[in-house]
């Protein structure tokens, strides 16, 4: 199943959600070798997010494999900038592609209803709320985490509660033919955990690529928490005036 459209139309070019892609996709081809093994593992492994170096349990110079003959080793100090970092790294293509296609066809709608400033604060705050929410859950991890995954689960979050009766189209294959449905946005982020699960498995042996799955419930709660806060009130009155019906009279 690919989606590649909304009902929703924008009223501004998502400038934000197209510098969030870039930035990500520059740091993937840059920084990540755009999935060479060793710039790759060496991303994954400095500037990834290592719960237990974060909390402190885990020792310094911990060894975890990290793929190809490849350790990585914990640092002293709980490198908080990595809750920041890791929010920019990818495992693989189809992790970094399938963040980036979401991002873009969900994002963009999000942006419009709280403007730009706002959603950079709020991407930001999805995605550290992410992270702490995996750190919480496993503090004494030395498994690195990497991805846009978390920030984006809070985005469709907030698409959830703004659109909760959008309808999504995507392309559907059966066998040799191809159709395209309409389905609930609500499915859509069904669709979404089940991806970066596969995609967790793709990179390391399941060990490292995806955020793990108390991070995508962590972004995703916040997101439905604060994306009212966020948003533009002429925004959310427009938006109330014209899903506004009547109701019907049964009785004269």
């Amino acid at each position: 199943m690919f989606p590649y459209r909304d009902e929703n139309e924008t009223q501004r070019t998502p400038y934000i959600t197209l510098a969030f892609i870039a930035l990500n996709v520059l740091v993937w081809l840059v920084v990540q070798g755009a999935g060479a093994v060793v710039p790759l593992a060496r991303s994954v492994c400095e500037l990834g997010l290592i719960p237990g170096e974060l909390t402190g349990t885990v020792s310094p110079g911990t060894r975890f494999p990290i793929g190809d003959g490849l350790f990585c080793l914990t640092d002293p100090g709980p490198q908080v900038s990595h809750l920041i970092t890791s929010m920019f790294l990818h495992g693989s293509w189809m992790h970094l592609l399938g963040n980036m296609w979401f991002l873009w066809l969900f994002g963009n709608n999000v942006e419009d209803a709280m403007g730009r400033p706002r959603f950079v604060v709020f991407y930001l705050v999805c995605g550290l709320a992410a992270a702490l929410a995996q750190v919480v859950t496993n503090p004494a991890s030395a498994v690195p985490m990497v991805g846009a995954s978390g920030a984006i689960s809070g985005v469709m979050g907030g698409y959830l509660v703004l659109f909760p009766h959008v309808r999504v189209f995507a392309l559907v294959w059966l066998g040799f033919l191809v159709t395209s449905v309409a389905l609930p946005a609500w499915l859509m982020l069904v669709y979404w955990f089940a991806l970066q699960f596969v995609s967790g498995l793709a990179v390391f042996g399941g060990d490292v690529g995806g955020v793990a799955f108390g991070a995508h419930v962590g972004g995703f709660v916040v997101g439905l928490i604060l994306v009212k806060l966020f948003a533009r009130a002429d925004y959310l009155a427009a938006h109330r005036a014209h899903h506004w019906r009547p109701q019907r009279l049964v009785r004269g």
